[in-house]
C-alpha cells in the first residue's frame, strides 16, 4: 500500500459505525442524488427559453447548464477528499445549503447573470453522491451496501428523466423560474433529512486540503470549457482561443503531476493504476461526452419550430416527457445487471452499454422523424448508461481501499462531469457553427454532425473498454461489492471484492 494511504477502519469501529434510523437512511441518500440529477437537468430544458427571457443567444444560454458541470468538476473531489475525513456529514450539509442558496438566486427574475451565479453554486452540490456512496458503504451491511451503492451510482442518469419534465411543467404553466423555487423547496427538505437521518461517518484522521491542487483544476477545467464554448465566436485559428486552449493543457497536466507528487492530493491519481478503475473513468468521462451531447441535441431539437424544415415546436413539457424512457430504462438495466452478476463480466457488459449507447445515436441520425421514435431512441440511451453506470462503481470500489472510497468516487464523478460539460459545450459549438450569420436556428446538417460526434464518442469508448477490461483477469469484479473493514490494498482485496 502507498505509505501516505489512511489506514482502513478496524473492523470493531466499522461494525459500531451504524445509523440511528438504518430503515431511512438509502431513502435519504438516494433524496441526495435524485436531487443532484434534478439540479443539474434544471438548465437543459429551459436553454431556449433563458436565450429568450434573458435576450442573449442559444449557445450563451448554454452555459446555464455547462456552468453547473463545471462547478462540479471542481467541487465534487474537494468534497470527497474532506468527505473522507471525519467532517462527512457537515460537508453533505454544506453542499445542501449551497444548492439551496444556489436554487434562491436562479429563481429570482434578476437578469442572466443572477441566474448564472445561481446555477454555479448549485453545481457546488454535485459533490453529494460521492459522499451518499461513501456513507452507504460505511454505514451498511455489506449485501444492503452493495445494493445501495449501484442504486446511488444510476441517479445522476435516472433523476434526469424526473428533473426534465418536473422543469417542463413549471416552466409551462407558471414560468421559467418557477423550477428553481421547486429546486428550493427540495433543497431545503434533504438539509433536514440528512440532519436527522444521516449518521457521522467512522472516526478517520482528517487530511490537509490540496489548496494547489484545486486550483490547478479550476484554471483547467474553466479554461477547457471556455475554448470549446467560444471556439466559433472567437475562431478557431485566433491567437486568444489557441492561448487559452495551450493554458487548459499546461493546467490539467500540471494538477496531474502535483496530485502524483503531493503527499496529500485533491484526488490519489495513483489508485488509477489499478486496471478497474482505469476502465471506469475512461470510459465515464469519454461516454459522458456522448450522453450529454445527445441530450443536448434531442431537447433542442425537438422543440425547433417545423418552420425550420425539421423539429416539432414541441413544448417543454413533451421535451422533458421524451427524456423519461431514458430514466425508466437506465434503471431497469442497472437491476438486471446486478441480477446478472455472477454470469457476466464487466469484459462482457461494459462494450454492451458502449454499443446500445452508440445505437441510440444512430438511431437519432436515421430516425429522428417522429416523436415515438425520439423516444424510443431515448429508451435505447438509457439501456446503453444504465448498464454502464451499474458496472463503474464495482471496478473503482473494487480496486481502492475503503478510506479512499469518497475519493475515488469522487474522482469518477469529475471525469464524468468533465465528460458532460464537454459534451455540453461541443453540442453548442457544433450547432452554432452550423448556424448561418443572422439566422435564429442552425441548419438540420448540423445536428447530424453533433450526432456523428457522439457516435464516435461511443465508438472509442467501447473500444476502450474492448482493449482493458480484456486485459483484466477473470476474478474481476462484475457488480458493486462492498468490503467494511477488510484489508486496503493488494490481492486480498482484490479477491474479496470479486467475491458475491
Amino acid at each position: 500500500m502507498h505509505p501516505s494511504i489512511p489506514a482502513p477502519v478496524p473492523p470493531a469501529t466499522a461494525s459500531a459505525f451504524t445509523p440511528r434510523h438504518p430503515r431511512a437512511l438509502v431513502p435519504v441518500l438516494v433524496s441526495l442524488g435524485m436531487l443532484v440529477a434534478v439540479v443539474s437537468s434544471l438548465g437543459a430544458p429551459l436553454i431556449p427559453t433563458i436565450a429568450a427571457e434573458d435576450h442573449v443567444s442559444v449557445s450563451t444560454a448554454q452555459w446555464a447548464l455547462t456552468v453547473t458541470m463545471l462547478v462540479g468538476a471542481v467541487a465534487t473531489p474537494v468534497m470527497g477528499r474532506l468527505g473522507d475525513g471525519p467532517y462527512r456529514k457537515n460537508v453533505i450539509l454544506t453542499g445542501l445549503a449551497s444548492v439551496l442558496v444556489g436554487s434562491f438566486l436562479a429563481a429570482l427574475p434578476l437578469g442572466f447573470a443572477c441566474l448564472l451565479a445561481g446555477r454555479a453554486l448549485q453545481g457546488v452540490g454535485m459533490g453529494l453522491v460521492p459522499l451518499a456512496i461513501a456513507t452507504a458503504r460505511d454505514a451498511l451491511p455489506p449485501e444492503r451496501a452493495r445494493s445501495a451503492v449501484a442504486t446511488l451510482s444510476l441517479t445522476t442518469a435516472a433523476g434526469i428523466g424526473l428533473g426534465y419534465p418536473i422543469t417542463g411543467m413549471f416552466a409551462e404553466y407558471l414560468g421559467m423560474y418557477a423550477g428553481f423555487w421547486f429546486a428550493v423547496a427540495t433543497a431545503a427538505a434533504a438539509f433536514l433529512a440528512t440532519v436527522f437521518v444521516v449518521p457521522k461517518p467512522p472516526h478517520r484522521p482528517s487530511l490537509p486540503m490540496d489548496y494547489s491542487g484545486g486550483l490547478l483544476l479550476a484554471g483547467g477545467m474553466a479554461a477547457l470549457l471556455v475554448t470549446l464554448a467560444e471556439g466559433e465566436r472567437w475562431g478557431w485559428g485566433s491567437v486568444p482561443l489557441l492561448a487559452l486552449a495551450a493554458a487548459a493543457v499546461v493546467l490539467l497536466a500540471g494538477w496531474v503531476v502535483h496530485s502524483l507528487h503531493s503527499t496529500h492530493p485533491l484526488v490519489r491519481i495513483r489508485l488509477v493504476k489499478d486496471r478497474g478503475v482505469l476502465v471506469a473513468n475512461l470510459t465515464t468521462m469519454v461516454g459522458g461526452v456522448g450522453t450529454y451531447l445527445l441530450i443536448s441535441l434531442v431537447t433542442r431539437y425537438v422543440q425547433t419550430p417545423t418552420s425550420a424544415g425539421y423539429g416539432f415546436g414541441s413544448s417543454i413539457v413533451v421535451t422533458g416527457l421524451l427524456l423519461v424512457p431514458f430514466s425508466a430504462a437506465s434503471l431497469l438495466t442497472g437491476r438486471l445487471v446486478r441480477m446478472l452478476g455472477r454470469a457476466a463480466t464487466p469484459a462482457r457488459m461494459l462494450p454492451l452499454g458502449c454499443l446500445l449507447s452508440l445505437a441510440s445515436l444512430v438511431c437519432f441520425l436515421l430516425a429522428r422523424s417522429s416523436l415515438w421514435g425520439i423516444g424510443a431512441m431515448m429508451a435505447l440511451a438509457g439501456l446503453g448508461v444504465g448498464v454502464t453506470f451499474a458496472v463503474t462503481p464495482g471496478l473503482i470500489v473494487g480496486g481502492v481501499p475503503a478510506s479512499e472510497t469518497g475519493s475515488a468516487m469522487s474522482f469518477n464523478q469529475v471525469v464524468k462531469y468533465i465528460g458532460y460539460s464537454t459534451g455540453s459545450a461541443l453540442s453548442a459549438v457544433i450547432l452554432q457553427a452550423a448556424t448561418a450569420p443572422g439566422a435564429p436556428l442552425p441548419t438540420n446538417d448540423g445536428y447530424r454532425t453533433a450526432g456523428l460526434a457522439g457516435c464516435t464518442a461511443f465508438l472509442v469508448t467501447g473500444i476502450i473498454a474492448v482493449v482493458l477490461t480484456r486485459l483484466r483477469t477473470p476474478a474481476s469484479p462484475s457488480v458493486v461489492t462492498v468490503r467494511r473493514g477488510a484489508p486496503a490494498a493488494g490481492d486480498a482485496a482484490r479477491s474479496e471484492a470479486g467475491r458475491p
